[in-house]
């Protein structure tokens, strides 16, 4: 497997565009991003748990009933959540789009971010439409950037694999920044493949995929209405269709992965008003079930977050937060320590504090990706869970994120 350019228009036979059509203000912000497939392609999708869902998700989750998508459009800057006529604009999305791509509309993904419980206006995306469709190419980055909303920075990845000896390409694109804590956040994750594989299998990567990926994410503790993660695999790198598990199986979620990987570590590094990418490995569970708890429990904690932005080695944060998770564990058992690109440095040893240098401890710290390392020596049980230090400027946004 290599990386590779090309973000969601790598794989064969996939194109896309981003432009502003006039939903957010700001004239210099692309709002509206279309991905096409030449072909069907099977599909599948997740979505968040929230019990309040944008209308595009209810949308959607009818369209992909089949199991078949030709095509991705999103808007940003406006959620479509909580609007009496949600459903109504959600699929004016997917006609308008399918009738400007010669389509079926339930062949239509439709995808909206932004603010809650403002009404979306559709007549912006209908002139901007043929525009969209007009200039469909190699612009991953565009659709990238058509998504974004408080993102600080593009979201993209790319990959080579091989699958019965015919190389195959996936990539995604992603947005998330803010209100994020998924199962799954406001976070949009639009993946595509030109790897042969059944809706069927394909599902049951991805479903598998998000619990170690984007369910391990935590930038503030908020699920989003809004999440989505979607991906479509058209078949033209040519390999035998993957119909059952297998090594063939096996290599595309190894791909697959590798795109999830990537984008949650870009959504964790981009949270709203970040310094700092963290990144908490717990090895030495009893199981997996154990070390994803006590990982998102930590990365989720407030205090600990605030601790990285300060760049103090307050470990006993890191204990509060593994003993309150809910996880079985001993914590006379617990090791803590901090990583970066200056070193490594332990600071607690069987649940107690050790001597360190706290100059040493700092300047670990101070670095933009920091990793909280936790063994607690019950078993081999292991997991990863990605997140954020905790800022003033995140107050800020979210202060005033309305208005």
């Amino acid at each position: 497997m290599q990386q590779i350019k090309g973000g969601v228009c790598a794989a064969k036979g996939f194109t896309a565009n981003g432009i502003h059509c006039g939903i957010r203000k700001n004239k210099t912000k692309r709002d509206l991003a279309l991905i096409v497939s030449d072909v069907p392609a099977a599909a599948a999708a997740v979505y968040t748990s929230n019990l309040v869902k944008s209308s595009t998700i209810l949308v959607t989750k009818k369209h992909l009933r089949n199991g078949i998508a030709r095509a991705v459009i999103c808007n940003s800057g406006n959620a479509n959540t909580c609007n009496a006529n949600g459903i109504e604009v959600a699929e004016t999305m997917c006609d308008l789009t399918a009738k400007t791509l010669g389509i079926d509309a339930e062949d239509v993904i439709v995808c909206s971010t932004g603010v809650i419980g403002q009404p979306l206006d559709p007549a912006p995306i209908a002139a901007a439409l043929p525009e969209l469709a007009k200039g469909l190419g190699d612009h991953s980055d565009l659709a990238a950037e058509g998504i974004m909303t408080t993102d600080t920075a593009m979201k993209e990845i790319a990959f080579s694999f091989t699958v019965d000896g015919k190389e195959c390409h996936i990539g995604g694109i992603a947005k998330g920044s803010g209100m994020i804590h998924p199962n799954l956040a406001t976070m949009l994750v639009f993946i595509t493949t030109d790897c042969a594989i059944s809706a069927e299998m394909l599902q049951k990567a991805l479903s598998a995929d998000v619990c170690d990926t984007f369910n391990m994410v935590s930038v503030d503790g908020d699920t989003s209405t809004n999440d989505t993660v979607a991906v479509l695999a058209n078949g033209q790198a040519g390999n035998t269709c993957i119909t059952e598990e297998g090594a063939d199986f096996d290599s595309f979620r190894q791909a697959l992965k590798a795109v999830t990987v990537y984008l949650c570590r870009c959504i964790a590094g981009d949270g709203e008003g970040a310094t700092k990418l963290l990144e908490c490995v717990v090895a030495g569970a009893k199981d997996e079930k154990t070390a994803k708890t006590v990982a998102k429990s930590v990365i989720c904690s407030s205090l600990t977050k605030a601790a990285m932005f300060g760049a103090d080695a307050n470990w006993g944060r890191i204990l509060c937060a593994i003993g309150y998770s809910g996880a079985q564990v001993d914590v006379t058992k617990v090791d803590v320590a901090f990583r970066s690109a200056k070193g490594t440095i332990p600071v607690c040893k069987n649940g107690a504090g050790i001597d360190f240098s706290e100059e040493i401890a700092k300047q670990i710290l101070l670095e933009k990706e920091i990793d909280i390392l936790i063994t607690l020596g019950d078993g081999d049980g292991a997991a990863t869970a990605w997140g954020c230090d905790l800022t003033y400027e995140y107050v800020k946004i979210n202060g005033d994120y309305r208005t």
